[in-house]
């Protein structure tokens, strides 16, 4: 005798769009501390604070380190020093390889 049973779906279920899309809209926050004595001297803290939201969120909530990171521009100084940067690697290069063609030691320059 075989008992079929079918798969019940609860009618509020939500599905992992909706809970991402709640969760970057409202924002969460994860925090935690980790503390490590030793005969009651402290060894070691670590504050450990994790926000997921979204970039707007964020924004909102005064939160915008990322604007005026150079890493995270895209006309910041580094990108703009680049080109140079390369072209002095290429030079270099150069300057080795025909030494080292022509038999004559090249210090850093």
């Amino acid at each position: 005798m075989a008992i079929e049973r079918g798969a019940r779906h609860s009618l509020g279920s939500t599905n992992l769009a909706d809970l991402l899309e709640r969760i970057l809209d409202k924002g969460i926050v994860i925090a935690g501390d980790i503390r490590i004595n030793l005969v009651d001297v402290e060894l070691l803290s670590i504050q450990i604070r994790l926000v997921i939201c979204s970039v707007d969120k964020a924004k909102e909530m005064g939160m915008d380190w990322w604007v005026n990171n150079p890493a995270f521009c895209s006309g910041s100084k580094k990108q703009q020093e680049l080109p140079e940067v390369m072209e002095r690697l290429e030079e270099r290069l150069a300057r080795i390889e025909t030494s080292l063609a022509s038999g004559v030691k090249v210090g850093d320059g």
